[in-house]
């Protein structure tokens, strides 16, 4: 038991040095107007080191990007002055990795950001306050629904937003999309809240246990609230270092910044397996290329009848193939053995594709057991197909066709090693 113990923090071990842990701050702020605080931001956000930072309220007409100051750049979207407006500010080497800048509205917009070969999508949103009228917030919610159910599950997804609702204290009945640290009572807004991340399978990660300072968000003189949030996927929440509000700057008069820290790991990239670069002789069964080598074998040899079975002969031949059937790339893939696969297997590998697929759609207990439960299947019809290929493949050895099989192999394999042989004592410069 000790032994199979230690094999298995080995897998473990082995697995983690593949892997690269990078880490990605995102924020949330709102800023009140970005006039004249373009600066001030970039400063806070190079000192707090955040990463990415959504910001509410931006009060800019248009859709554009702008660099605002030391490589830091924001993406914003507005279509009046006066109110509203959001946007995405990111550091210089995430704003050079962005894939796709979609802006839904003066109160949602999404940036796609490349990470290490993983895909971020990050979501500023801006909900309407409570006063506003029942029509405007129903058109919020739904342009967010459309936005979050846009994004593929393999995706990572974080919503930093000002909800201008109170999610509250306590999660009886919602634990699996919030924790119980919220702040003061839940209304109609924050229970807005709380449903999007049932609909979507979210969790709201700044309302676990944290000191008072570090969760409100809103101070104004002695009221203290929570109405600025961080979202992100539930199946994603191992990846939350943290989540707080940073105390201490006052680039917005009210509102105080929320940071998240996520720790990603992202995959070596295998190198391709080089294999050597081969004539592709196979080609010879189409007529056309026949003809050709024919031809170019013909006229390497002086335009002659007779083919001799020399040394000249053998490099006239290498050179009209390598011509006219041309060579491979090298870039192959390591050979998997499948000699003995069966319409088994194959039917039982497409059932198990399956099943994880689904597991990635839905990510429930049931839709895991499935795959579970197929993954184990293959290895029972593997193994199957293997002890009836080689019981088939010995019987057939006994025979006169499995002896001559045996014997043709044999020279196969021959002329295959002397030509390596061969090929290993010509020079560097040789055409072949």
């Amino acid at each position: 038991m000790e032994e199979k113990r230690g094999g298995r923090r080995l897998q473990r071990r082995q697995g983690k040095e593949q892997c690269r842990r990078v880490e990605v701050r995102v924020g949330s702020l709102k800023v009140g107007t970005m006039t004249g605080k373009g600066r001030e931001i970039a400063d806070m956000m190079e000192r707090r080191k955040v990463d990415m930072l959504c910001v509410q309220e931006t009060k800019w007409k248009g859709s554009k990007a702008r660099n605002i100051r030391g490589g830091f750049k924001l993406f914003y979207h507005g279509v009046d002055e006066k109110g509203n407006g959001v946007g995405v500010i990111l550091k210089e080497e995430y704003s050079k990795s962005v894939v796709e800048v979609k802006r839904v509205s003066d109160r949602v917009m999404i940036v796609k950001v490349e990470v290490e070969g993983m895909m971020i999508n990050v979501i500023s949103a801006y909900a309407p306050q409570v006063g506003c009228e029942m029509e405007e917030k129903k058109r919020f919610w739904s342009e967010l629904d459309e936005v979050v159910d846009g994004v593929p599950r393999k995706e990572r997804l974080v919503i930093g937003a000002d909800f201008n609702g109170h999610v509250g204290e306590g999660n009886r009945g919602n634990e699996e999309v919030m924790g119980r640290y919220g702040f003061k009572e839940r209304n109609v807004e924050g229970q807005m809240v709380v449903d999007l991340d049932k609909r979507m399978e979210m969790a709201v990660v700044n309302t676990f246990k944290k000191k008072e300072d570090h969760r409100v968000t809103y101070k104004s003189g002695g009221r203290c609230t929570q109405v600025d949030y961080e979202l992100c996927r539930r199946c994603n929440l191992k990846e939350i270092g943290d989540c707080k509000v940073l105390a201490g700057d006052s680039v917005a008069r009210q509102h105080r910044m929320v940071v998240c820290r996520i720790v990603l790991e992202a995959k070596k990239k295998r190198s391709s397996v080089r294999t050597k670069r081969r004539i592709r002789w196979w080609k010879l069964k189409e007529e056309e290329c026949s003809v050709r080598f024919r031809e170019e074998v013909r006229l390497g040899l002086g335009g002659g009848e007779e083919v001799l079975d020399d040394w000249v002969t053998t490099v006239v031949m290498r050179m009209a193939a390598r011509m006219v059937l041309g060579v491979t790339s090298g870039n192959g893939k390591e050979d998997k053995e499948t000699w003995w696969w069966n319409e088994e297997v194959q039917e039982s590998i497409r059932r198990k594709r399956w099943a994880k697929q689904k597991w990635d759609r839905q990510s429930d207990e049931k839709s895991r057991q499935e795959y579970k439960e197929m993954r184990q299947q293959v290895k029972r019809d593997v193994a199957k197909a293997k002890e009836k290929a080689y019981e088939e493949l010995y019987e057939r050895l006994d025979t006169k066709e499995g002896e001559k099989d045996l014997y043709r192999l044999a020279r196969q394999r021959n002329r295959a090693l002397s030509q390596r042989s061969l090929m290993s004592v010509l020079p560097s410069g040789s055409p072949f």
